[in-house]
């Protein structure tokens, strides 16, 4: 209760979370690469809540607030659901470069817990995922243009452009756009299945290895 009271909204409160794991992650941490990535998305959420960008600011903030907090509990040394182990477990491997942890990061983030955000969302506003379209399309179009930046922030060169360079290789075999889609709709099917708790539970751990095999891929070792 007492934390609560520190901070005026939800998301003001996982935004401190996350600037105190940046602020004692090594800043080559695999985790901390894409902390840093995913702080910039919640700061701008958070002035686009400001600024009355959102059309349900209670729904989107919520949502923002739930999709952190997923994140947030494996950062924080929670029990990490299987697509998040490639990252913890390569985050300090040499070979592996920031932008692989951050592409790797955004995978585990978007391809499963932004499904069971919005379904948590749905649970506590009392609505359909349907409702929240507008939110999720905004958030994802933030992400989309972020995933940009991140692309040329974080490539090392221009050389590696060449497309008989391993990095070009892996960055071409996945996509935000393509995720973010299958996200959706992993989150209407779960919602459909929320009578069905064991048919959902099983939904929910094919959808975290399939979203992990792929993070496994995303962080494979390169040579310099």
């Amino acid at each position: 209760m007492a934390q609560s009271q520190q901070f005026s909204t939800p998301v003001d409160t996982v935004l401190h979370r996350m600037r105190a794991l940046d602020a004692r992650l090594p800043a080559r941490d695999g985790v901390a690469v894409f902390n840093r990535v995913y702080l910039t998305v919640t700061e701008e959420v958070a002035r686009r809540l400001e600024m009355g960008h959102f059309p349900d600011a209670e729904a989107a903030a919520t949502l923002d607030v739930r999709f952190a907090q997923r994140f947030l509990t494996v950062a924080e040394a929670g029990p990490p659901p299987a697509c998040w182990r490639p990252l913890l477990q390569f985050r300090r491997h040499p070979g592996v470069r920031p932008l692989q942890f951050a592409l790797a990061g955004i995978n585990a983030h978007i391809g499963h817990d932004l499904a069971l955000a919005v379904v948590d969302t749905c649970r506590g506003l009392g609505c359909e995922p349907a409702d929240l379209e507008d939110e999720f399309d905004r958030v994802g179009d933030l992400l989309v243009t972020l995933e940009e930046h991140i692309r040329e922030d974080l490539m090392p060169g221009p050389d590696l452009l060449q497309i008989a360079d391993p990095l070009t290789h892996l960055l071409g075999s996945w996509s935000l756009e393509r995720a973010r889609e299958a996200t959706w709709s992993a989150a209407r099917a779960l919602w459909a299945l929320r009578a069905l708790p064991e048919l959902a539970a099983e939904t929910v751990h094919r959808l975290d290895s399939a979203v992990g095999l792929v993070g496994r891929m995303l962080l494979t070792p390169l040579p310099d």
